[in-house]
């Protein structure tokens, strides 16, 4: 399945399977009924039979214009519409590739219902699709898990490469932020009972295939304003020309000279103003937005999700996973006064020999590489472990008489003071120092005295500092959030660069924060796993919730990370604006380069009647008939040019909102006006040289 996905997602732009089954669907798309729904490329395609059914008459009575030229007007409006809508099934055919591949892990197994959370309640054997929301399953090693749901009993490790492309398996238990199993996963150890959350047919996987292939896909409403205004530049295009004929014929009368416009020339000049190019293109643009999402290993439950990406300005990040690297190292060993550095190590170490945790370990390693202390015999030294709770903050050992601890340093403090010890001043301004640094102090004690302090580092990640520079450059204000004391989060908010921070962080202070930037008009992007994640995640206008999270964290969230990496956010921040900066970039060089078609038919249309439009004629084009083809084949090709700019994105640099909008306008907006009168020159030099007008 690994190999099936990687090679999804890295397919080519233009794909063999892909592409031909796209140009098969450019001809299907050509459905009116289809058609409607992008009334640019409508209009572009009414344009296409009217000049087909002139051509017909033109064989059969008497013709406005010559056969050949009507045959070739009409045959390039067709390929206009038809480039459209290729470009369209492209994107699709795209993310259709990537549903073949999640639906091929999707089938019907067998579940092993029970009656309740207890491995040894009665089984009963059923179809995967009989469950039903609330139905308890046991899942054993080998099985699959037949639908979505949370683990509420047990311990497993679990395949996710169906949904992921990882092969690396997760664990999954009851009770914690990794209880969410998806539905098509398999079980490799041990066992699970799962309480199914989904009901037949709305799975997880099902929600991912019905996005990927663009079966729910609605416009978003940025979307809809541009077709709004699309429209409305056609309908003024539309009456202006529909106008221009009697007026060309009543002014050929007026003079007694000259001759009326054509019906096909009008036609072809209506397809030219209008902007056919982002109104074939548009659609291809949204769905390859979403596209994007998904080769990032991101569902987007809706296309409203990516583009409110692009318009975030503020980021709130966890620290741990995020902006440290998570396993927080020990450092160093500071020992009290009186108190030789060896001593403490060895302590330490001891407290810390059945520490499974990635602290505990690295004050085992650090002791082993300082003090070349190792190969202790844990069962010679009869020693019995305490380990860490919630409630005394601190774990340990005892043995031979003495109780060694170590935790935090209030808990520590008190521990050695109930036991008659006395907790020295310069041990507060170590652990004070250390939380100062960023540090986390780990305080060590032997019985009733104080022995010193371990520090652990938070390593921040490299790189990260600059990527919030980035991300500053772009007008978004990063906010760091932690269960940290201020000191220790001030210092980790200063080492990676970010703009503020929220220290102490609850569910009910991450909501208000939330809340309170919204209420200064910003829009809020934030990520999340947890239940207690849940209300900061309904409020925030993204909301990435981790696919390793719980049920409450994935329903709340509109986008999800099926690698559950917390620094993603930070890459959908970037497809978000690429979205936006794509149409918008295409949208200005559409217009833009209507104005030289303006130059090529304007003069050949209308120079019988005034001859003096003939100085409009700039571009020194051969014959009318060429002026008119020409642009009408620049009007098509420039459509099909355009495509893997589309479906790729404009490349998106991390600078101010001001500087963006004034490289693409040089870019675009420049390209635009300057690209069609070369295009449209040398597409008539060909013509003239071949003879065809």
């Amino acid at each position: 399945m690994k190999a099936k996905e990687q090679k999804i997602r890295s397919l080519t732009l233009f794909e063999g399977s892909i592409l031909r089954q796209a140009v098969v669907n450019a001809f299907v798309k050509l459905n009116p009924l289809h058609m409607m729904r992008r009334p640019v490329m409508f209009v572009v395609e009414a344009g296409s039979v009217l000049t087909s059914m002139l051509f017909l008459h033109s064989l059969f009575g008497q013709a406005e214009e010559s056969p050949g030229f009507i045959l070739a007007v009409s045959i390039w409006l067709w390929f206009t519409v038809l480039f459209g809508n290729f470009a369209e099934a492209m994107a699709e055919g795209r993310g259709k590739a990537q549903a073949r591949a999640l639906r091929s892990s999707r089938r019907d197994v067998s579940a092993k219902r029970v009656t309740g959370p207890d491995p040894g309640a009665e089984r009963t054997l059923v179809a995967g699709s009989q469950l039903h929301r609330g139905d308890f399953v046991l899942v054993e090693a080998g099985d699959v898990i037949p639908g979505d749901g949370e683990v509420v009993v047990g311990i497993a490790s679990v395949d996710e490469s169906a949904i992921t492309g990882e092969s690396a398996p997760v664990i999954r238990e009851s009770g914690g932020d990794r209880s969410a199993v998806t539905g098509g996963t398999r079980v490799l150890s041990d066992w699970v009972i799962v309480r199914i959350t989904s009901s037949p047919g709305e799975t997880f996987l099902d929600r991912m295939i019905a996005m990927v292939e663009g079966a729910k896909r609605q416009k978003t409403p940025n979307e809809i304003a541009l077709d709004i205004f699309l429209a409305g530049l056609t309908i003024i295009f539309l009456l202006a020309t529909v106008t221009l004929l009697p007026f060309s014929i009543f002014s050929v009368r007026a003079a007694g000279q000259g001759a009326p416009v054509t019906i096909t020339v009008l036609v072809a000049l209506l397809v030219c103003l209008i902007p056919t190019t982002i109104g074939g293109l548009l659609s291809a643009i949204g769905i390859a937005g979403m596209d994007r999402m998904i080769q990032a290993n991101v569902i987007a439950m809706s296309g409203r999700a990516v583009e409110a990406a692009g318009d975030v300005d503020v980021l709130l990040l966890d620290k741990t996973g995020t902006i440290t690297l998570g396993n927080r190292e020990a450092t160093s060993f500071l020992p009290a006064g009186g108190v030789e550095a060896r001593f403490l190590a060895d302590a330490a170490q001891l407290a810390s020999l059945a520490d499974e945790t990635p602290e505990g370990r690295s004050i085992v390693v650090l002791a082993k590489r300082q003090y070349g202390l190792r190969e202790r015999d844990i069962k010679a030294l009869g020693a019995r472990f305490i380990p860490f709770t919630a409630k005394t903050r601190m774990s340990g050992v005892n043995l031979d008489g003495r109780e060694i601890r170590k935790g935090a340093a209030d808990a520590m403090e008190a521990y050695v003071t109930e036991r008659g010890g006395f907790f020295p001043s310069e041990m507060r301004s170590i652990v004070n120092d250390i939380s100062h640094r960023g540090g986390t102090p780990l305080v060590v004690a032997d019985g009733a005295r104080a022995l010193g302090v371990i520090q652990l580092a938070d390593v921040v990640k490299g790189g990260i500092r600059e990527r919030f520079v980035e991300l500053r450059w772009m007008g978004i204000r990063t906010v760091m959030i932690t269960g940290d004391n201020p000191l220790t989060a001030a210092a980790v908010a200063a080492e990676a660069g970010v703009d503020d921070f929220l220290a102490q962080a609850t569910p009910e202070t991450k909501l208000d924060l939330i809340r309170d930037y919204q209420a200064g008009g910003h829009l809020v992007a934030m990520t999340g796993d947890g239940t207690n994640d849940a209300p900061a995640l309904a409020q925030a206008d993204v909301a990435v919730a981790m696919n390793t999270g719980t049920q409450a964290a994935k329903e709340a969230g509109n986008l999800v990370d099926l690698d559950s990496n917390p620094t993603k956010l930070i890459e959908i921040v970037r497809i978000g604006k690429q979205l936006l900066m794509t149409r918008g970039t295409l949208t200005t060089f559409s217009i833009a380069n209507d104005v030289a078609k303006y130059f090529a038919i304007l003069p050949a249309a209308f120079a019988g009647m005034y001859p003096s439009l003939a100085a409009l004629n700039i571009m020194g084009l051969a014959t009318p008939q060429s002026a008119v083809l020409s642009a009408v084949i620049f009007n098509a090709l420039i459509i099909i040019a355009l495509i893997p700019l589309a479906l790729k994105g404009v490349r998106y640099l991390p600078m101010s909102a001001a500087a963006v909008l004034r490289r693409n306008l040089l870019v675009y907006g420049a390209g635009g006006l300057v690209v069609p009168f070369i295009g449209i020159k040398l597409i008539d030099l060909v013509l003239a040289t071949l003879g065809l007008a």
